[in-house]
């Protein structure tokens, strides 16, 4: 049995960014748990550029990014065993891991941190017809293929999905002299930052088709083509509206799902819209002690965004494990008219800072204006200009309007156009 203050299950952006954040606010003895072979996570393979605007405040690519975190944790004394799978996560915060040096390892930690990170939608989860002809995958297997392996998956591509690993992978492949024909999506606005839609498609004159799906695929051994078919209101494909396309790669870029399994089997209490764990301000689950940030508990779009929430969760553990973490009373936050989901869902009514509170919205606004109330009065409003489902925005309620508020109320955050 190996002893640690805190256990951090996850070495890419979060997990390191959490873990030097702890050890900045104090805590001793700290270890990093990583099932791959190399820190940074998918990270490793995002060689584009884009990354670190908002905190370095330069571009960076996913790999330097990583590095600079990397070599920050190379300075400190935390341990870090990668190559380590974490199969189960204890009541008592016990951490139960297996690599192939140790074997089975067993961590009591004070206090667990969860930044497992996110994975790919199959295609399991899509209703499209046809075999399971080669060519088919995610965007973000073929990004791995592409940038680590150096394999071209294909050369005629179609991509399902808007989202910002289909956008980039849409540029990268046309880098590599293949022909993407068209980029389809299911819903009437892209997924994807709009900044990855004119540097990725716009550039390079690759149609987006909105309110568009694949229907079936053809070909038995490699992939032949794909039929596309536009959708209604309900997202069912219009008959009539089929059309052939000859391919030999369709790419999936459907969505991302937070690796939630240890977090299920602990018995940690999830959003039924994130898909992640229901949180305090500072990213504390329904678990005393275990922590949570990053892709595993909302999917972000920037990951700089995942430096500064996993900051938090790092700042939330280590005032838990010296006993200065506030317990008591919360106030809870509600998403409506608009807004899909918030993150954090509670705040502690005697908070000492500041609390943004994270959201995203469920269809595009033009000249909105974002309004946060409490019992029908208004704490604050902010005008936008755009507001889309691809990119995350945030409000700050100051600690002193938080602390006014009576116990159990709800805020509710909402768009009015």
């Amino acid at each position: 049995m190996l002893e640690f203050d805190l256990a951090v299950v996850g070495g890419g952006p979060a997990g390191m960014a959490a873990a030097l954040a702890a050890k900045e606010n104090g805590v001793e003895k700290i270890i990093v748990l990583e099932r791959a072979e190399t820190l940074g996570g998918i990270l490793e393979q995002c060689i584009h550029t884009g990354f670190g605007l908002h905190y370095f405040g330069e571009e960076l690519s996913g790999p330097e990014y990583a590095g600079r975190f990397i070599d920050l944790l190379k300075e400190t004394d935390i341990a870090v065993k990668t190559d380590t799978m974490v199969l189960d996560i204890a009541e008592n915060n016990t951490v139960t891991a297996v690599n192939k040096e140790d074997g089975l390892l067993k961590i009591k930690a004070k206090a667990v941190v969860l930044a497992m990170g996110c994975r790919e939608r199959p295609r399991g989860a899509l209703s499209i017809a046809g075999s399971r002809a080669s060519g088919i995958m995610t965007a973000g297997t073929a990004q791995k293929y592409v940038n680590i392996n150096g394999y071209m998956p294909g050369h005629e591509v179609v991509i399902l999905g808007s989202g910002d690993i289909g956008l980039i992978m849409a540029r990268r492949m046309t880098l590599e002299g293949a022909r993407v024909k068209m980029v389809c999506e299911l819903m009437p606005y892209s997924g994807g930052l709009t900044r990855n839609i004119v540097q990725c498609l716009d550039d390079f004159g690759i149609p987006l088709k909105l309110s568009c799906t694949v229907v079936a695929t053809h070909g038995k051994e490699r992939l032949e083509g794909v039929t596309i078919a536009k959708v209604d209101d309900r997202l069912q494909p219009i008959p009539g509206t089929e059309e052939y396309v000859p391919c030999d790669t369709l790419m999936l870029s459907v969505g991302l799902i937070p690796e939630n399994e240890l977090s299920k089997n602990a018995g940690i209490e999830l959003d039924r819209i994130t898909n992640g764990p229901l949180v305090d301000e500072y990213r504390e689950t329904d678990h005393k002690g275990v922590f949570a940030c990053g892709n595993v508990l909302q999917v972000h779009d920037l990951v700089d965004y995942v430096t500064q929430e996993s900051q938090i969760a790092g700042l939330g553990a280590a005032k838990y494990i010296k006993g200065e973490k506030i317990s008591g009373e919360c106030v809870f936050t509600k998403g409506t008219d608009g807004v899909r989901y918030i993150v954090p869902q509670r705040i502690n009514c005697k908070t000492d800072g500041d609390v943004k509170l994270y959201f995203r919205v469920g269809a595009v606004f033009h000249d909105a204006k974002i309004v946060v109330e409490c019992d029908g009065k208004e704490i604050l409003s902010k005008k936008k200009k755009k507001l889309t489902p691809g990119e995350m925005e945030y409000v700050t309620l100051k600690q002193s309007v938080i602390g006014e508020l009576p116990a159990n109320a709800v805020i509710n955050v909402r768009v009015e156009a």
